[in-house]
């Protein structure tokens, strides 16, 4: 009898052993940082429109960031709490870092998926396809980039547009002086002052540019696609379980079709309607549960 309680007895503490560190190890990585703190942090772009940028209260808004709204709703699912969000603004070239120090949990704006990249951190599921082009104004005659022989361009630092033009430029010996700046809107203003003939970035970005200024039956997006780009969410490197849920919920969107609606939301108003391409990369992310 005495042996059968001493069984029973340690058969229920190693039990209740592996139930506390299982329950201690639930969540590791970024799940663990934001269950522990019961905040989660976004990184969001301050003029990538319509991805992310400010509205005129200063608050974020835009196509990405409404995308992270939804997985912050599934991370609040997952971890049984309501989360606080905060918002910290990063740019071409703040981005990874403040990503990979644990700065933000998740960033919001409109970030090519690239394999050189994955080497610093990772994505989720590919939201939106683009590629780079130049912003001119339509007086100025430049309609490819072998027509900047002589002439200036704004790039922002550290974008895959600026790669892309350099790299280009190089093989083609297209000589064209080169002005660094922070972001899209301080390319568009070295655009709009005369400082520069053109600005690189993204089509859509480019076409947001537009949207927003005062004349924008001055400006126009010219030439072929010098790049495939194909923006996602950026999450920590080797934290796949913050992926999943990340994943979890955008590939419910895209199989339930209130994609379109948030599309539509961002899109319709710059006459950009879903492409084919982007149509068909989210019914194939559109994964089963």
């Amino acid at each position: 009898m005495m042996l059968k309680t001493i069984g029973a007895l340690t058969l229920g503490l190693a039990t209740t052993c592996i139930a506390l560190e299982t329950s201690a190890t639930e969540y590791y990585g970024t799940l663990k940082k934001i269950n522990d703190t019961g905040t989660i942090v976004l990184g969001h772009r301050e003029s990538s429109v319509p991805f992310a940028y400010l509205d005129q209260d200063q608050k974020p808004v835009g196509y990405s960031i409404d995308l992270c709204l939804e997985i912050v709703d599934e991370v609040s699912k997952e971890l049984g709490k309501k989360l606080n969000v905060e918002y910290v603004p990063v740019n071409g070239k703040t981005r990874i870092p403040l990503l990979a120090n644990g700065s933000i949990d998740l960033e919001c704006g409109s970030t090519t998926n690239n394999l050189t990249r994955q080497k610093q951190i990772d994505y989720a599921h590919v939201t939106y396809i683009t590629g780079t082009k130049l912003l001119v104004k339509k007086d100025s005659g430049i309609k490819e980039i072998e027509d900047l022989q002589g002439k200036s361009i704004a790039l922002a630092q550290g974008t895959t547009n600026a790669r892309v033009i350099k790299k280009i430029a190089e093989e083609k010996g297209i000589k064209v002086k080169m002005l660094p700046v922070k972001d899209h809107a301080q390319g568009f203003l070295a655009l709009k002052t005369d400082r520069v003939d053109a600005y690189s970035t993204d089509d859509i970005l480019l076409y947001g540019l537009i949207s927003k200024a005062k004349k924008p039956e001055n400006y126009a997006v010219s030439g072929r696609f010098l790049s495939y780009d194909p923006y996602a969410l950026m999450v920590r490197r080797d934290d796949s379980a913050f992926r999943l849920v990340a994943n979890r919920r955008l590939s419910e969107l895209f199989r339930d079709g209130e994609i379109e609606q948030i599309y539509g939301k961002w899109f319709d108003n710059m006459n950009v309607p879903m492409s084919a391409m982007l149509k068909t990369t989210f019914e194939i992310q559109a994964l089963p549960q």
